[in-house]
């Protein structure tokens, strides 16, 4: 029988239908060089995490206190847009792992102040290979959940990928069970213009993107290798060795503490016009980018201030470019960029603040 993590956040917060998995830790490096060689997919590598410095530990908490109101209010916005749209009982599934920690404030929010149950899950998507249709069949056929309550929220969006990557899968799941699950995506910021529901199109650092376990119940992101079998969830890795500096339930109780009912209700519908129009300038921005740059793998590019964190933080990053170097919003990247000695190039010209190029390694 197949149980739930729960890493290091309470059940009532969040179930991670993941399992884990023995560790086999990549360097940043040799990742980097194993997926453009195409010999192994990013799902399949997992690197070991280390704790934050103090000066970037210092950043995320100064951060957290300048956008935890801003952040609280559009938690809050987006779980009344979900009751709203859903008009039942909900199951909130986040994808792991940007989506966890948004996931189990949204789930907080309308514990709070919903007129209907709320429940949340936080399961596995992965670029090229889908949704986990285990941890569906889970919720559908282990614990009777509804497939018309269920709504996926992620954190933000960038060039769309996760969005037709669970469009797509949402079709094909639906076609083979015979059920109707929802296949809109709820994000906080979307600045790629593709989520159906979001409160901002703005990019903004959303300060949960700048840590990885330790503001997400100390679990990896999702692996797909050799020890996941057929009828398994995909896999995680616990950072059990970074117990000393989980924020994860900190940060969860700092947003939540900023809950204001009046807030609730206040979700302005960001219209199909002005959506399609940031779709359209994100697009725009990245073919322009690719050129100046020189860029022939998509991939290796990385737009918005959440992305370009994570290729900082994750990947081997050969540029970082920003649309305005005293940008608030950014200070986190540039100091990144001057520890790793990364060139950091202003593009005016880009409707968000920052984007990270990865490095060819090949």
């Amino acid at each position: 029988m197949k149980e739930p993590l729960l890493g290091s956040y309470s059940k009532q917060d969040c179930q991670f239908l993941l399992k884990q998995i023995e560790p086999n830790f990549y360097t940043v490096e040799d990742k980097e060089r194993l997926i453009q060689t195409g010999q192994l997919h990013y799902s399949q590598m997992v690197s070991q995490e280390s704790k934050p410095t103090a000066a970037y530990e210092q950043l995320f908490l100064s951060l957290t206190a300048q956008y935890k109101q801003q952040l609280a209010n559009e938690i809050l916005q987006l779980a009344y847009l979900i009751e709203h749209n859903i008009q039942q009982d909900v199951c909130i599934v986040s994808l792991v792992r940007a989506g966890t920690p948004i996931g189990v404030l949204v789930n907080k929010a309308m514990t709070q102040y919903a007129n209907v149950n709320a429940q949340h899950f936080s399961i596995s998507i992965v670029r090229d290979k889908g949704i986990d249709v285990n941890a569906l069949d889970y919720l559908i056929y282990d614990l009777k959940i509804l497939p018309e309550s269920i709504v996926f929220i992620d954190g933000w969006t960038a060039k769309g990928v996760i969005t037709r990557e669970l469009k797509q899968a949402i079709v094909e799941y639906n076609n083979s069970r015979q059920v109707n699950i929802g296949a809109q995506l709820y994000v906080i910021s979307d600045i790629g213009g593709t989520a159906d529901y979001s409160v901002t199109l703005r990019d903004y650092t959303i300060p949960s993107a700048l840590m990885n376990s330790t503001v997400s119940g100390l679990i990896s992101r999702s692996v797909i290798n050799e020890q996941i079998g057929e009828e398994d969830f995909h896999g995680c890795i616990s950072y059990q060795h970074l117990e000393d500096y989980d924020y994860s339930n900190w940060f969860i109780e700092t947003i939540s503490a900023c809950f204001v009912a009046k807030e609730y209700r206040q979700a302005e519908l960001i219209s199909f016009e002005e959506r399609q129009l940031r779709h359209q300038q994100t697009q725009q921005a990245i073919s322009q980018l690719m050129q100046e740059f020189n860029v022939s793998d998509i991939n290796r590019i990385k737009p918005g201030i959440a992305e370009a964190t994570r290729v900082m933080l994750r990947r081997v990053p050969d540029l970082l470019i920003v649309n305005d170097p005293n940008n608030p919003d950014i200070k986190h990247l540039l100091r990144i960029a001057n520890e790793k000695e990364i060139s950091i190039i202003t593009f005016p010209a880009m409707p968000f603040g920052a984007c990270a190029l990865i490095k060819d390694v090949i």
